[in-house]
């Protein structure tokens, strides 16, 4: 049987797509696809995909705790193993965290721990750096601060154009995600039990 996960998503929803054309089916399933907005262009991509989706808002909720208590047993009654955070732009609860242990990831279009939050790509051309990249790490209760599995980096060109710069971000989220879900569905990631931020690769 396929890994089961669920997917995240706020807006538009290309990185979901990148898993839905390249693991998807394959050594992994992606069983459902969430989101926090209705009108999210990433609940289209899986509907097309067959896949189930559901939608929850904040505003249907008292409070956040209650909004992402609802949201994790939702993704527990689906059965997944993973969730993926595919462009979800809200910062989840620590209940919602410890729900899911070493079992969320999410894409970050920078280098970790530079840069971390929203904004990375104009935090880093703002800061003048030479060097631009994805991450796809756990998350854990910081902001961005859970351990790296993957990472690459790109040189950035002196004419700091940020629509240029954004689409060589997304296409390194593209293969690093799928990269990243595909080798967790495998077995091939773990954690140094001697020191939780080292993630192990075995390829």
């Amino acid at each position: 049987m396929s890994f089961p996960i669920v997917v995240l998503v706020s807006g538009e929803g290309s990185n979901l797509q990148a898993l839905i054309d390249s693991v998807h089916g394959k050594e992994v399933e992606i069983v459902a696809v969430g989101a926090n907005r209705a009108e999210a262009r990433g609940l289209q991509r899986a509907r097309a995909a067959g896949i189930a989706t559901a939608v929850f808002p904040l505003t249907d909720y008292r409070a956040r705790d209650e909004r992402d208590a609802a949201l994790a047993a939702w993704i527990e009654s689906r059965g997944a193993r993973l969730v993926v955070l595919a462009g979800f732009m809200e910062i989840l609860t620590p209940g919602f965290i410890a729900r899911f242990p070493n079992a969320i990831v999410n894409v970050h279009p920078g280098l970790l721990p530079a840069f971390a939050g929203i904004h990375a790509i104009e935090q880093a051309l703002e800061y003048g750096v030479k060097v631009a990249g994805v991450t796809v790490h756990f998350v854990d209760e910081g902001i961005d601060s859970g351990a790296v599995i993957l990472q690459r980096a790109f040189e950035l060109p002196y004419a700091r154009d940020i629509a240029v710069v954004e689409q060589q971000v997304h296409a390194i989220e593209h293969e690093l995600l799928p990269r990243a879900v595909s080798l967790i569905a495998r077995g091939k990631v773990s954690i140094d039990p001697s020191e939780p931020r080292w993630v192990v690769i075995d390829e």
